[in-house]
């Protein structure tokens, strides 16, 4: 057995094996922190369920805590992506517009099939409970998708994209995705009946969810003072 071998890392000349075993060991270390947690989930596990060797976790990712950094990041990209959101929102239409098909590609990927993947169990775990890794998601994911939705705000409050209120719509608007996140759809439904996940609720949520946020930036921009 060669040193190469023994240490978890691939043949040199062989990239798409250690490419492939890469993605494997993310894959199964989405599913073991779905279910267990970081705080209870090890790199042991997550190497012999992923069918390779024991230090293939700190080979790949330098160890747990930054895989699971880069299971978080995944989990927001497969929720979301970055790029589909920029799309909609540095596309042509009015800011209103654009709004509206943002909230709906939210929506339709929290209510939809995407959330039964354990990519939505592992943001909703660490939604609760963050880790010293949520920095991660925060700056990589998180935040440059709030800057679109900020934009759009701003533009439709005529103020810059820093302002409070611009801050403020956008913590309304984002609160009840947070919810439908985080929250058992057992529990949501005989909390709040009607919120069913069929194609039709979902569309329904949409439009409600896209009427409320119109509505509610009206009024903060109706409310501003005239200078």
């Amino acid at each position: 057995m060669t040193d190469d071998t023994r240490l978890g890392r691939r043949p040199r000349g062989r990239r798409d094996d250690g490419a492939a075993t890469r993605l494997q060991i993310l894959e199964v270390a989405g599913e073991v922190f779905a279910e267990k947690g970081v705080d209870r989930a090890t790199g042991k596990e997550i190497a012999e369920r992923a069918k390779a060797n024991s230090a293939a976790v700190n080979y790949y990712y330098g160890g747990i805590d930054e895989l699971y950094g880069e299971v978080l990041v995944e989990a927001h990209r497969r929720l979301v992506a970055y790029d589909v959101l920029a799309a909609v929102a540095k596309g042509e239409g009015r800011p209103e517009d654009k709004l509206r098909r943002l909230l709906g590609v939210v929506v339709k990927a929290i209510m939809g099939p995407k959330g039964s993947s354990w990519a939505l169990r592992v943001l909703s775990r660490e939604i609760l409970a963050p880790s010293a890794m949520f920095h991660v998601l925060r700056e990589r994911e998180l935040l440059p998708k709030k800057q679109l939705l900020a934009g759009l705000v701003a533009e439709m409050l005529g103020l810059p994209a820093d302002h409070p209120a611009v801050s403020r719509s956008c913590i309304s608007i984002a609160a009840p995705f947070v919810v439908l996140l985080i929250g058992d759809r057992q529990v949501v439904t005989q909390m709040f009946p009607g919120l069913d996940r069929d194609e039709q609720a979902v569309d329904a949520m949409v439009e409600h969810l896209i009427r409320f946020s119109l509505g509610g930036i009206a009024a903060i921009a109706a409310a501003q003072p005239q200078g």
